[in-house]
């Protein structure tokens, strides 16, 4: 059974408490009551039930959606009394292309001063509460979150550019990829990591020419099915699984060339530097073998083998090895040998796609060849093999070199030339 009592005008004494309803009921005020004494609790009610899409007026104790998807316009604020409030909030992260006007009633004040003010940043919210007539309306909070929720990455770092759905970050240098969302239901993030190239071995003047150094190691994922054109050796469906927090990216740089001169003071190159993205990390290339009037030494291991210097007649100057430390799909190719007719001339350095060219008399030997991928949304070739030095007498010429990987060797009393740079590009979807 259910009792209504209807209470006119009812008064406690003073010192004295009054409940109104039991637990867990509620006490509602008749259709067209008002009530008084209670006051609000710094809140506001949200009209969701009615998004703002043009000019309106705000009610005090009222807040709202405010969408400005198609077009500016304005919040006229009610007659201020003290203690009114009115919310307002960026309805879906448009303010920043059409601004949200707020315009006081008549001569009223804003923050102390007079006028208008205008909402320009996306996601922007704001809530304002009228004090007196000196200051007016005063915004008591603010705020401007505008991430959306996501189930795919959303993550910041390097250079940021997009293709088609994917974001592509691409880092030069040391830098950190910071995954602020992991997105639960997102497929990773694939990868292009290349190391350092080697550094070109030096030559002994008047005899040889020096090892050209091997490319950097080169190792990418593409997802399966391809999402875009990757190289031969991509690894399909190898995106790694991220969650938020900071992935410290490491750009190998490339090995010194080693030094041209006489008797023992040439020298060999230098190895390149180690990239390394999450637990994918590429070798640098190997340093190209100096010319010696004798023996010159192998070149030397890494992502790809350096190749090994020229020299007069001897054993056969080998090229490093390639690929090492060893991964599936091989991150590089082992560098060509260094020929040892007088006069040699050193083999070129091993690439991402095969190994260097072997010495023969005449002009420098051509590297190895690198890979070519569109991770980036265009075709870019990386990690090709350094070419080795001419022999003496010869009219050097400048075998195809571009790209990230391993440099020349010394052409006759020449140092050799340095490697290139590694480069860390991550790509992945953000949207549908």
């Amino acid at each position: 059974m259910t009792s209504t009592v209807k209470v006119n005008t009812l008064t406690v004494a003073t010192g004295c408490t009054m409940t109104l309803g039991e637990s867990g009921k509620t006490i509602a005020l008749a259709s067209g009551a008002s009530q008084t004494g209670f006051g609000r609790t710094g809140t506001v009610d949200w009209q969701t039930s009615s998004i703002k899409t043009a000019t309106f007026t705000a009610v005090n104790g009222e807040g709202y959606f405010c969408n400005t998807a198609g077009g500016a316009f304005t919040c006229n604020l009610p007659a201020g009394a003290a203690g009114s409030i009115v919310s307002i909030q960026d309805y879906n992260n448009t303010f920043d292309t059409h601004a949200l006007t707020v315009l006081p009633n008549g001569s009223e004040k804003i923050n102390g001063g007079a006028g208008a003010i205008a909402l320009t940043t996306e996601g922007q919210g704001l809530t304002l509460v009228y004090v007196d007539a000196t200051v007016g309306w005063r915004a008591i909070e603010e705020q401007s979150y505008a991430t959306a929720g996501s189930t795919f990455i959303a993550a910041t770092g390097g250079t940021i550019t997009t293709s088609g759905n994917d974001k592509i970050h691409t880092f030069t240098g040391p830098g950190t990829f910071t995954v602020t969302c992991s997105g639960p239901g997102s497929l990773g993030v694939d990868y292009l990591v290349v190391a350092g190239g080697g550094g070109g071995g030096g030559s002994k003047p008047g005899y040889h020419s020096g090892g050209g150094g091997g490319a950097g190691g080169f190792r990418e994922s593409v997802p399966s099915p391809a999402a875009w054109t990757a190289s031969p050796i991509a690894a399909p469906g190898n995106a790694r699984p991220v969650s938020v927090q900071a992935y410290p990216i490491t750009v190998g740089g490339g090995g010194p060339g080693g030094t041209g001169g006489p008797g023992p003071s040439n020298t060999n190159g230098t190895v390149g530097n180690t990239s390394t993205f999450s637990d994918i990390s590429s070798a640098g290339g190997g340093y190209g073998g100096l010319s010696n009037a004798a023996t010159s030494p192998p070149g030397g291991n890494g992502g790809s083998g350096g190749g090994g210097g020229g020299s007069n007649p001897g054993s056969p100057n080998i090229g490093g090895t390639g690929n090492t430390p060893p991964v599936s799909p091989a991150q590089g190719f082992d560098g060509g040998y260094g020929s040892t007719p007088t006069a040699g001339v050193g083999g070129g350095g091993g690439g991402a796609l095969g190994a260097g060219v072997d010495g023969t008399p005449g002009y420098g030997k051509a590297g190895g060849p690198g890979g070519t991928t569109h991770i980036s949304g265009s075709p870019v070739v990386y990690a090709i093999g350094g070419a080795s030095g001419t022999q003496p007498g010869v009219t050097p010429t400048t075998p195809v070199n571009s790209g990230t990987g391993g440099q020349s060797g010394g052409d006759c009393a020449s140092n050799g030339a340095a490697g290139g740079s590694g480069i860390v590009i991550l790509r992945y979807k953000f949207q549908n």
